[in-house]
């Protein structure tokens, strides 16, 4: 028997890197007391988060983008991601689990979350948001972007002027 797609009812496929990765901040999320909600059909975000904080309910959209350098000898001043966005929203988080070369899908180095302010529109309909710098494989903050990063980063997420 043969499958029918109808519509766009089947997701694009993924590559395991980029499912590990949305299912690894999922976890982190997860850790540190948000809910989560997976849509049917990925046609955007990847997930939802909502958290209840002393001063409410807070729900952010997530879209997870991976960053897996392959060699170890690049240096970038400016690292992260550049690429389209399917769909944007001004309360929206884009995560970037940073990894390093000689770890294959284990832990990342650094999470990165970050709010629209920071996701910057191209002239090729395409976004860039640079928050990190390579080293010869090694993945740190930049210095102006430190509050995004990792327990900090998931923390401001919870407050009202995050975005």
């Amino acid at each position: 028997m043969q499958m029918q797609v109808l519509g766009d009812y089947m997701p694009k496929p993924k590559n395991q890197r980029d499912e590990f990765a949305e299912h690894y901040v999922a976890g982190v999320f997860a850790d540190a007391g948000w809910c989560i909600y997976f849509p049917p059909r990925d046609r955007g975000f990847d997930f939802v988060v909502t958290k209840k904080t002393a001063r409410g309910m807070v729900l952010r959209p997530v879209q997870v983008k991976g960053k897996y350098p392959e060699a170890t000898n690049v240096v970038r001043s400016s690292y992260g991601y550049r690429g389209t966005l399917t769909i944007a929203h001004p309360s929206m988080v884009l995560a970037i689990p940073l990894f390093t070369p000689l770890m294959r899908l284990g832990q990342p180095d650094h999470i990165a979350y970050m709010p629209f302010s920071q996701i910057k529109p191209t002239p090729n309909s395409q976004f860039t948001c640079y928050p990190a710098e390579l080293r010869r494989g090694k993945v740190s903050p930049r210095k102006d972007c430190l509050q995004y990063f990792d327990d900090k980063g998931l923390k401001a997420l919870e407050r009202e002027d995050w975005t």
